[in-house]
């Protein structure tokens, strides 16, 4: 027998590194938990300085389950599984809600489920893993599908219900299970986003202009991808009758009126993979230390109020009329969140929304 040749013996004690490194981070993560048996993965991570990719997959062989990357087709999937909870989060806010993956569209990299409760928007390129997860849980076993970006940050999870189908979530694993199932993982950093352009560099009136002619609300990224302006510097520029900032201390309060008065809004809370919509009314708020809640049967949003620097309420136009809305930032100028009042393409705005965002005090600069 011929011996191996340098690459070959390479990757061979490659793959023993990638190996040893996993089996000692599973281990690594097996005393944490010991010594902190209710923290969740994605803190444990952080405390473990990995990615919350590179712990879960120290699981596979045991608990989890690398999937094959055929995202259109286990997203197309889903619906056999009936009700399910989605849930999509960012650093500050998690979004969760309990509905069917109806109306899958898949179009190239992009994609939408459109049913009742379940609205999201999908960005595939950032789609690179996927597994499901079967945790033991102080109420029983929970499952999972698990789908993560290129650095370990998860994009999106979709949890199995009580009413859901078990054997349909079984037939999916046994058709879209990966031949690998190394607990090693691969992770890449993702660039820094660049730096705002200089505003003296902007054609300010310009770029108003392009903003008064819009004819729909998603028609505003591509305003500002044509300017080279990030969603906060667009609001510096947009003018008090299309962006005016607002007190950040003014969001509980905001939030809670919408509940008292029974408004119907619209609640968008997005990863660099999904784009989650909750659309409808909220009526079970808690208040836990900094975070607000919102606590209803089929629909959960967990969001840090001290992790708000600003907040934006913003008007834009369309064929319907100006469409108002509330936009939530953190220190890094990153979304945590946006509101609008509810309402479908072709009916004008919610009058009680309106009027809501209308009665909210302009904050002076430096206030």
């Amino acid at each position: 027998m011929s011996n191996p040749s340098v690459l070959e013996q390479t990757t061979v004690n490659q793959g023993m590194a990638d190996c040893n490194a996993s089996r000692e981070l599973k281990q690594r993560w097996q005393n944490h938990k010991n010594d902190h048996p209710k923290m969740r993965i994605r803190d444990a991570a952080k405390a473990l300085e990995v990615s919350e990719l590179e712990l879960l997959a120290t699981g596979c062989g045991d608990s989890v389950v690398r999937l094959i990357p055929e995202w259109p087709d286990i997203l197309k999937s889903l619906q056999s599984l009936g009700p399910v909870m989605a849930l999509t989060r960012n650093e500050y806010a998690v979004h969760e809600k309990n509905g069917v993956y109806n109306n899958v569209k898949i179009m190239g990299g992009m994609g939408l489920v459109l049913d009742e409760a379940i609205d999201l928007r999908l960005f595939l390129s950032h789609w690179h893993h996927g597994f499901s997860v079967c945790e033991n849980t102080a109420s029983g076993e929970r499952q999972s599908l698990q789908f993560f970006d290129i650095d370990g940050t998860a994009i999106h999870k979709i949890y199995l219900l009580e009413l859901s189908d078990k054997k349909a979530f079984n037939t999916l694993l046994s058709t879209y299970t990966s031949s690998d199932q190394s607990t090693a993982v691969n992770v890449v950093a993702i660039p820094k986003k660049p730096q705002e352009c200089e505003d003296s560099s902007v054609d300010v009136s310009a770029f108003q202009s392009s903003w008064e002619s819009m004819k729909d609300t998603h028609d505003f990224h591509e305003v500002l991808k044509s300017y080279g302006l990030s969603r906060l510097q667009a609001l510096r520029l947009g003018g008090l009758d299309r962006a005016r900032m607002v007190s950040k201390g003014l969001f509980t309060d905001f939030m809670t009126s919408l509940v008292e008065n029974e408004i119907s809004f619209m609640v968008f809370v997005a990863s660099a993979g999904v784009i989650q919509i909750h659309s409808g009314p909220a009526n079970n708020i808690k208040i836990l230390g900094s975070w607000f809640n919102i606590l209803d049967d089929d629909f959960n949003l967990h969001l840090r109020t001290d992790a708000i620097e600003n907040v934006w309420a913003v008007r834009k136009p369309t064929v319907d009329g100006d469409v108002n809305s509330l936009e939530l930032f953190d220190a890094n100028g990153d979304v945590i969140a946006y509101l609008f009042g509810s309402r479908k393409p072709g009916q004008p705005e919610l009058a009680n929304w309106r009027k809501i965002i209308d009665a909210l005090p302009t904050l002076e600069p430096g206030a």
